[in-house]
């Protein structure tokens, strides 16, 4: 009766042995497995069962790309001046075993190596380089210790200077510097408004003039079309009226030479004629003989009328 629980502790004991030494790897990493104290396999994802007190598993370690940020280094540029610089490291484990094996705490190893290659690439700037060359100094410091770690396991991506803090009395000069700089073309950018502003103004003032000297121009042009045009019509209205004064008179001749008129009718006509004639400023008038004997007979005649 005491062999049945014996056996069944022992069953129990091998399965949680058995249990616990199945591994299963997830995605994206690497377990680094060791065999009685030496390096025996490195398991990708999937499962996996290891040889109870025999393997080890020596380290666990994600292949993802990983991001470390280093606290701020000083470095001393070419022209003595001391700065706060601050990076950022990507990198990615490339070979788990390499990584294991290759070097005591790997991430310090990294901070340390990036200090002293950000100090040699710095101390061979100046002041105004450093600032302006970002983006060089990152390429240098990545190209050297993607070298350099290399034997580590570890693929260093890209480098980033987060921040680059110069002395207090150099952040002043060029804050100030910074400030006249913002002024400056403040004031350039006033002055380009303020002249196109008078560009404007002036381009409307000479529309405007061009506009009225049109409007006066169109405003001679249909005066002086109003005055051709009432000289044409009184040119129209008096040679209609002569027209019309020839014609009476042609039509006064037709009708007396219509009627036959006598000798007597035509001096009598002839005398009304000069009549007007006299009443005119004219200081001498030449009367013919067949009307002096007309106006004789024609006061014969008034004095004949008078005795009566």
């Amino acid at each position: 009766m005491l062999l049945i629980p014996i056996l069944i502790a022992i069953v129990l004991f091998v399965l949680i042995v058995v249990i616990s030494n199945i591994k299963i790897v997830p995605q994206a990493s690497v377990y680094v497995v060791e065999r009685l104290g030496s390096y025996y396999a490195t398991w990708e994802t999937g499962l996996h069962v290891k040889v109870p007190f025999i393997d080890r598993i020596a380290k666990k370690m994600s292949m993802k790309e990983q991001v470390v940020d280093f606290a701020p280094q000083p470095v001393i540029t070419k022209d003595n001046v001391t700065m706060q610089i601050d990076t950022v490291v990507f990198y990615q484990v490339t070979d788990a075993k390499l990584y294991t094996y290759g070097v005591e705490r790997p991430m310090s190893a990294i901070e340390n190596l990036t200090a002293t290659t950000l100090r040699n690439i710095i101390g061979e700037m100046e002041l105004d380089s450093t600032l302006t060359s970002r983006d060089v100094i990152n390429s240098k410091i990545t190209a050297t210790l993607d070298v350099a770690t290399d034997k580590w396991g570890i693929k260093v991506n890209r480098v980033e200077l987060k921040n680059i803090l110069p002395p207090r009395e150099i952040q002043d000069a060029m804050e100030k510097q910074m400030k006249a700089e913002r002024e400056r073309r403040e004031s350039i950018l006033r002055a380009e408004g303020e002249k196109h502003s008078q560009i404007l103004v002036a381009e409307g003032e000479k529309e405007s003039a061009i506009l009225r000297a049109e409007a006066e121009k169109e405003s001679a042009i249909l005066r002086a079309e109003g005055v051709r045009e009432q000289k044409i019509r009184e040119a129209q209205g008096e040679a209609e009226a002569i027209q019309m004064v020839q014609r009476a008179y042609a039509d006064a001749l037709k009708m007396l030479n219509e009627a036959d008129p006598t000798d007597r009718v035509i001096q009598i006509k002839s005398l009304e004629a000069f009549a007007k004639a006299a009443d005119g400023k004219a200081t001498k008038i030449i009367i013919p003989s067949e009307i002096q004997s007309l106006a004789g007979m024609v006061t014969s005649l008034k004095e004949i009328a008078g005795g009566k």
